[in-house]
């Protein structure tokens, strides 16, 4: 855990709140605080999480603390706090790729940590991830799992679970992760980051542990799309001596692009209909974005996914691990040996017949291509809790990498964007896919979709303060009937808070109703960011005797919500000693 604080320096004129870089950046121009101030916060959240498997190794608060010091305010990226998933070398802490006896101390820094360091970051330490960033679950390591910090219980996802939850929680700016086949988008949409997986070859992969070294690529996890392309530009450009580095050309984005958008009706999402109501909404978004939907046939997508595990891939890794994991076979994650163990059957026939699959289906996809200019899928079908996925470790992440493991392997570039909560409470999102050398063209049309369902990613309590705070009592809330009006109008969860003590509640039939009172108590409501014509729009959906008043919280905030007019009161059940809708719908 963290050292114990430097000596005390002057309070920050503001708070440090969320960790998004330009907002640091203008919150250091202003004078509202240091770096100093945001890595002594960076250090204060993590040890208030305590242990919970994100971190494999932290740098020393007061080395860290120092390096500040060396630092040139001028740097693009001076003072902004980041991370490293632990298959990433960094020169004077160990590299272990989630497996104990595989550590070993590099006498370098891998290219991408030096280039980000030189701009003025900060390293704050290493993350956990799926041991040999091997599955897509999150739980496959001796450090722990990782659980998402906005469902609680939900996997984080894999392999760069400990990467995106770090985002998430507001414990750094950014993290780089690895991609081989969807490590850096699925831990995106369980955690509700933004996830951009460059062209391979973009960033150099030396000094990162290779899982499939052909279709290996560094990525970035941020709290949003700008964010994570400025880092994608700090550490992209062509690497002289790795094998696997390429000069790309680039496109740019246009306002108005084709989108392949596979049919609603056979996407599988495995009976998770909320996901699928979710991922039809962000359809429906994009085409309110001015662009054009085209439709395109997955098959050959998923095919090609289907290679990576059932054909000759899985030798790959096995090849890139073989002497240790043979000096070692009890140092294996036992579900990462199970997996690895599938390699051995692979011979050099079924090597060439794999590679001449892949060249097939290559051809078949490029015809898709001719059609469209980017290619939109959900990120994940649906989500598992930890439990869940531990019933069924190897089934359930495969299900995980349903539409992402086709991507590297057909050498497509990608942006995994959150679009918020399902009806069923659990995160979603889509993945936003274009050939190689397509970053610039991704990132424009990313960007514009994240902006419309808020701008705004991760957990709270650190996230950005944008549009107006809303609190629902019980039938918009998260799960409940008419949560779906609220989705629909972009507004983005803020947490769960509770009112001062002057309201009672009542049972109104189909939904609760908040009255203030000086004789009443608090009650726990749900808290949504809505824009102003958002809230207009679905104050006009409201049914007497609700209306929009003025909410005052416990913490003293005063926010916008729904309050029940008193002459529906007498008629109506009191139900303020259930101090919750869901409470009292659960003992009712």
């Amino acid at each position: 855990m963290p050292d114990q604080p430097h000596p005390s320096a002057p309070t920050p004129k503001k708070p440090v709140g969320t960790l998004q870089i330009a907002a640091l950046a203008a919150g250091y121009r202003a004078g509202h605080f240091t770096p100093y101030d945001v890595i002594t916060e960076v250090y204060r959240r993590i040890k208030e999480r305590g242990d919970d498997g994100i971190w494999i190794s932290l740098r020393p608060e007061a080395e860290t603390l120092a390096s500040i010091g060396e630092g040139d305010p001028s740097l693009p990226l001076y003072g902004i706090p980041f991370s490293v998933k632990d298959n990433i070398d960094v020169a004077g802490m160990a590299t272990t790729a989630a497996c104990p006896a595989f550590a070993y101390q590099p006498p370098v820094s891998a290219p991408l940590v030096d280039r980000l360091l030189r701009a003025g970051a900060v390293l704050i330490g290493k993350n956990n991830l799926d041991q040999f960033a091997t599955g897509l679950s999150g739980s496959r390591s001796p450090y722990g799992a990782v659980a998402s910090p906005l469902v609680p219980g939900l996997v984080a996802g894999g392999s760069s679970s400990g990467s995106g939850a770090a985002v998430s929680a507001g414990l750094v700016s950014f993290s780089i992760g690895t991609d081989t086949a969807g490590s850096g988008r699925v831990p995106a949409v369980l955690t509700g980051t933004v996830g951009l997986k460059p062209s391979r070859g973009l960033v150099s992969t030396l000094g990162v542990v290779p899982a499939c070294a052909s279709l290996d690529c560094p990525s970035v996890f941020a709290l949003n799309v700008p964010d994570a392309s400025l880092i994608l530009s700090t550490i992209a450009g062509f690497q002289p001596d790795d094998p696997w580095s390429r000069e790309l050309p680039t496109s740019a984005y246009r306002e108005r692009l084709r989108v392949g958008v596979p049919d609603l009706e056979l996407a599988d999402f495995l009976g998770d209909e909320p996901a699928k109501t979710g991922f039809a909404k962000a359809v429906a978004r994009l085409a309110g974005l001015g662009h054009e939907l085209v439709p395109v046939d997955l098959e050959p997508f998923l095919a090609a996914g289907r290679l990576l595990y059932e054909g000759p891939w899985v030798a790959e890794r096995r090849a890139a691990l073989g002497v240790f994991t043979d000096a070692h076979p009890e140092a294996l994650h036992p579900v990462t040996a199970q997996v690895l163990a599938t390699a051995d059957g692979v011979t050099g026939a079924a090597t060439f017949q794999g590679l001449h699959a892949l060249q097939r289906l290559r051809m078949e996809t490029r015809a898709a291509w001719q059609a469209m200019d980017a290619l939109l899928v959900p990120t994940v079908p649906t989500t598992f809790t930890l439990a869940e996925m531990a019933a069924d470790p190897i089934g359930r992440n495969s299900a995980l990498g349903r539409y992402t493991t086709f991507a590297n392997l057909l050498d497509l570039a990608g942006v995994a964007v959150p679009a918020g909560l399902t009806s069923a409470g659990r995160p979603h999102g889509v993945t936003l896919l274009a050939p190689a050398g397509s970053d610039g063209l991704l990132a424009g049309l990313a960007t514009a979709f994240h902006e419309s369902v808020g701008g705004d990613a991760g957990a709270t309590p650190y996230r950005l303060e944008r549009g107006l705070l809303l609190a629902v009592v019980g039938a918009h809330r998260t799960g409940q009937p008419l949560h779906p009006e609220l989705a629909a109008r972009g507004a983005v969860s803020a947490g769960v808070a509770r009112t001062a003590p002057v309201y009672r509640m009542y049972d109104l039939g189909d939904r609760p109703g908040l009255v203030r009172d000086p004789g009443g108590d608090t009650i726990e409501v749900e808290l949504h960011r809505v824009t102003p014509e958002a809230l207009g729009r679905l104050l006009v959906t409201i049914a007497p005797p609700l209306g929009l008043g003025t909410v005052e919280l416990s913490d003293g905030r005063r926010v916008q919500g729904f309050l029940c007019e008193p002459y529906a009161i007498p008629a109506a059940t009191e139900i303020t000693a259930y101090g919750s809708w869901p409470e009292y719908l659960n003992k009712k």
